[in-house]
């Protein structure tokens, strides 16, 4: 088998940090969600993999290499702007020729893998085969109708009134059957190819479509609080390790990582934490589920529940929590200005002012 790893999103939902960075490639737990998608697939023993590349597909490609560092190989497709995920499979079809495939989509994280879902593809091989999760609000998902014998018979994009509450995780996995279908359909009316719409045709074609019901956890890092919480659960995972310098003032509870060259100074540090190579901690707190990157600076500061970039610095700033701060940046006080009230009163007012 072979993997499209769909990595061209604009992510508009994390902007701003998404106008100067690959949305794949900001940090969970100091490593690139893209990451763990390509050490999943290797894990899955899938080693060629076709990585969809857009606007950022010059970071990627500095990030990802030729895909040595995972045990994988890589090439690269453009796609000159995001037209659907059955258009990534068009457009992808030199490279995937007649060769089973795992579609993932490169901002999607699940935990424990996807090992025992290839090893079952492999074993039952279905034309296709879907992941499903129950979602409390499906509108924003591919949604999947299924029979009383739990076969799929629908699937509808964004739909506003959703048929079920099961959600399309963002994995598949096909035969070269997909092919003939990503061709016969036309554009959404989002002007996209709907990868919902090309297994509907298989479906409609009595193609053999099957489903998987996750019950592991998946999310769909799009935005900031799906982001701090895919951290919080990596972090989870955490076991501690120390390898850089805490002096004796400085306090670490629980599964705290403090990475090679880090120093902390006159602070406390709750886990589960984070603490990149080169950062600096000095006179602080930086509490559970927090994440911060290489080469930062924190200072005089508390920090708590967030996602930290590189070489950003953060001081006398008090508390900061559930916050994704990006990589150069600057957080300090704000200078003090005198408080005064400017009035322009009629006749006979009255005023009460609080001081």
């Amino acid at each position: 088998m072979k993997a499209l790893v769909l990595s061209g999103g604009a992510g508009t939902r994390l902007r701003p940090i998404t106008h100067t960075s690959a949305k794949q490639l900001v940090p969970v737990a100091n490593k690139a969600v893209l990451f763990y998608g390509l050490e999943s697939l290797a894990d899955a023993g899938i080693t060629e993999v076709g990585m969809i590349v857009g606007d950022t597909a010059a970071e990627i490609e500095e990030a990802v290499g030729d895909g040595s560092a995972f045990g994988l190989k890589v090439t690269y497709i453009p796609q000159e702007r995001p037209l659907g995920l059955a258009h990534a499979v068009l457009i992808a079809r030199d490279f995937l020729g007649d060769d089973d495939f795992v579609m993932y989509l490169g901002d999607n994280f699940i935990i424990g893998g996807i090992t025992d879902l290839v090893d079952e593809f492999r074993h039952l091989r279905p034309d296709a085969q879907i992941l499903l999760t129950q979602v409390p609000d499906p509108r924003a998902f591919g949604v999947a109708e299924l029979d009383a014998d739990g076969q799929v018979i629908g699937l509808e994009e964004k739909p506003e009134h959703p048929k079920s509450d099961l959600a399309l995780v963002g994995v598949y996995l096909f035969t070269p059957a997909i092919h003939d279908a990503v061709r016969s359909i036309s554009p959404s009316r989002r002007g996209e190819l709907e990868i919902t719409h090309a297994i509907q045709y298989l479906i409609d074609a009595r193609a053999d479509v099957r489903s998987t019901l996750i019950k592991g956890y998946w999310k769909d890092t799009g935005n900031v609080t799906d982001m701090l919480e895919v951290n919080r659960m990596v972090l989870e995972g955490l076991d501690r390790r120390i390898d850089g310098e805490v002096d004796e003032a400085s306090e670490t509870i629980g599964r705290v990582v403090i990475e090679e060259g880090a120093s902390i100074s006159r602070s406390r540090i709750v886990g589960p934490v984070v603490i990149g190579a080169g950062t600096v901690v000095s006179d602080s707190y930086v509490g559970p589920f927090t994440s911060v990157a290489e080469n930062c600076r924190i200072t005089d500061s508390e920090l708590e529940f967030s996602i930290v970039l590189r070489d950003s610095s953060i001081a006398g700033v008090g508390r900061i929590e559930s916050s994704l701060i990006g990589r150069h940046v600057e957080v300090t006080p704000a200078p003090s200005v005198p408080s005064a009230h400017r009035l322009v009163l009629g006749d006979h007012s009255k005023v009460q002012i609080h001081s």
